[in-house]
């Protein structure tokens, strides 16, 4: 499986991180109803759960009162991360990940992880996953102004491997992933392993459905990447 046929042009596949190839989304919902909770908020966890991938900014939008005091947002945030830094020693590679970006990496796709994590927080996923060899770019909220379901953070791992949305594929857990990536034309394959089902990664416009990166492998010929390296030949 070669993404780059004759006179074809370079493709590659972009992944989200958390919930799609390192098991954090519930730590992430854990952390930010500790946050909420030391700010004297009441979110319940799984409104939390169904906000997780967002960006940090936005996340808080949708959970909280549009007309609140958003002098506190930035605390809110803060704690959050404080919060999540405790888990790092739990984190753990969802199974298949590091042969999935491996696969990937050796069939000749540009390999890019389009993550709007904390840059701190990035770093200690991308030591979960021991992948580096594999991953030729990474984004964190560092590099884009907006979260998401803006399409910044796909934008800047696009330009980062210097492709267009119609030469890659993204491959993530939530709806604000499908949402994102739609936003500039990109095909999202989605995986049920962060806690969104396959009805909503569906109905949100994933173009297909797997459990997590070890079945995605599996079946990775007859896949959106495989038709993806198939459209160069």
């Amino acid at each position: 499986m070669s993404p780059n046929g004759p006179g074809g042009r370079k493709r590659g596949v972009l992944f989200d991180v958390d919930g799609t190839l390192v098991d954090s989304c519930y730590l992430h919902t854990l952390a930010w109803w500790q946050a909420f909770r030391e700010a004297g908020l009441d979110v319940p966890m799984a409104s939390i759960h169904r906000s997780v991938g967002m960006g940090g900014a936005e996340l808080l939008d949708r959970l909280l009162p549009a007309g609140r005091d958003k002098s506190e947002d930035a605390s809110i945030m803060s704690s959050h991360g404080a919060v999540f830094a405790t888990f790092w020693p739990a984190l753990r590679p969802l199974d298949g990940a590091r042969d999935l970006l491996a696969q990937c990496y050796e069939s000749g796709f540009a390999v890019a992880l389009a993550s709007s994590a904390r840059q701190r927080d990035l770093d200690v996923l991308r030591a979960t996953l021991r992948a580096d060899s594999f991953i030729h770019a990474a984004t964190s909220s560092n590099d884009a102004e907006r979260g998401k379901p803006a399409p910044d953070i796909l934008a800047a791992a696009l330009a980062a491997v210097d492709l267009r949305a119609e030469d890659v594929v993204y491959v993530g857990d939530a709806v604000w992933d499908v949402y994102a990536a739609g936003r500039l034309g990109i095909p999202t394959i989605g995986l049920t392993c962060g806690g969104t089902s396959a009805a909503e990664l569906l109905e949100a416009g994933a173009v297909e459905i797997y459990q997590n990166p070890r079945e995605l492998l599996a079946n990775l010929r007859d896949s959106a990447i495989g038709r993806l390296a198939g459209s160069s030949q």
